[in-house]
């Protein structure tokens, strides 16, 4: 599977990016995953359901299933996975795109806007391939600026550096 991020400070605007390229990136005919990561505790489930009351009992993965998907909720009671124990249960597809993780090892377009108030990520990190934004750079950048307001063009820029263009 070939993986590629969506990086940026909060309120950039990574999840509305991820959103339309998913739309684009399908409506090409390509299959696509996507993985979102959060600092903050998170809980799909609701006390008193079925499936919290086996994950409290102490399963160690729960499927909620249905006629139209399934969830898996695996507990992992310890420290946190890296993204690549994350994309080894992930079935396969021809693009994962990956929402955060802005550490890791993958390629990544950068998310800018200037209201957030943040420096730009790109120039301490080498992976970031690009700069979708839709405000002037607070300084020049080696690598290309794209209109974060043209996601067909951001979609073939990822498609071209995974390998996938059509």
């Amino acid at each position: 599977m070939r993986v590629y991020g969506v990086i940026g400070w909060k309120n950039a605007g990574k999840t509305g990016l991820m959103e339309r390229l998913v739309a684009e990136i399908t409506g090409r005919g390509l299959t696509v995953s996507t993985v979102k990561h959060v600092h903050h505790d998170v809980d799909l489930d609701q006390p008193g359901k079925d499936t919290y009351r086996h994950r409290q009992a102490g399963a160690s993965e729960v499927v909620l299933a249905s006629a139209h998907r399934f969830a898996l909720m695996r507990e992992h009671r310890g420290p946190e996975p890296d993204l690549a124990q994350v994309l080894a249960r992930l079935a396969p597809v021809d693009l994962v795109l990956v929402e955060g993780y802005k550490r890791d090892a993958h390629p990544k377009i950068e998310v800018w806007r200037a209201e957030t108030g943040h420096p730009l990520i790109q120039p301490v990190d080498p992976l970031v391939r690009a700069i979708a934004t839709d405000a002037a750079l607070p300084q020049p950048v080696a690598v290309p600026v794209l209109d974060l307001n043209d996601t067909a063009a951001i979609a073939d820029f990822i498609l071209r550096e995974a390998g996938l263009a059509l």
